[in-house]
């Protein structure tokens, strides 16, 4: 049976954090829904300037966790903090937290982690200027490739991308067999 991805995004997520794994997850065999707060495309960020646009699959009025098997938020530093003061993307990550699905956040994208109340006693790593904020929020920081605690998996950059993809691609398989 395939496995449903949801990838929350919007404009200003890092290119990389976005692309590559959404690429590692469908060559895994999974279905790769973008999801945006409206219609159209979302344009990327790549290193120091604009990069390439993707296409919005559907808009967070359109979805419901109990349609998808994991959650993946991509980083960069404008995509999160956009995000995070958004109530339905909010309401998005803890339904994922509340059914236990894997939710993947690599870089920033902790912050919408922290923002929907699920990191306190979760052991996380992300971009370094987030840990702070993981910490403030009574999170165990640790600085590595990926950290798993639970249904979370984080990773701290683009460099990280590999396990990043690997960790998630392993709970969504692990979760989704799992009886209900």
């Amino acid at each position: 049976m395939t496995k449903h991805i949801m990838i929350i995004a919007t404009n200003g997520f890092e290119q990389s954090e976005l692309m590559v794994p959404k690429a590692n997850l469908e060559d895994a065999g999974f279905e790769t829904t973008v999801v945006g707060l409206e219609a159209g495309e979302i344009k990327g960020w790549d290193q120091k300037d604009w990069g390439k646009s993707v296409p919005v699959d559907k808009t967070v009025d359109q979805v419901s966790a109990s349609d998808f098997d994991g959650l993946l938020l991509p980083g960069g530093q404008m995509n999160p903090d956009i995000l995070r003061m958004n109530d339905k993307v909010i309401h998005l990550v803890r339904e994922f937290d509340r059914a236990d699905k894997p939710v993947a956040a690599i870089c920033h994208a902790p912050w919408l982690l922290i923002e929907a109340g699920i990191v306190s006693g979760k052991t996380v790593t992300s971009w370094p200027s987030v840990r702070t904020d993981l910490k403030n929020a009574g999170a165990n920081v640790v600085d590595q490739e990926v950290a798993e605690d639970g249904n979370l998996i984080t990773s701290r950059n683009p460099d990280d991308i590999p396990a990043f993809s690997k960790a998630f691609i392993s709970k969504v398989k692990e979760t989704a067999s799992q009886p209900a």
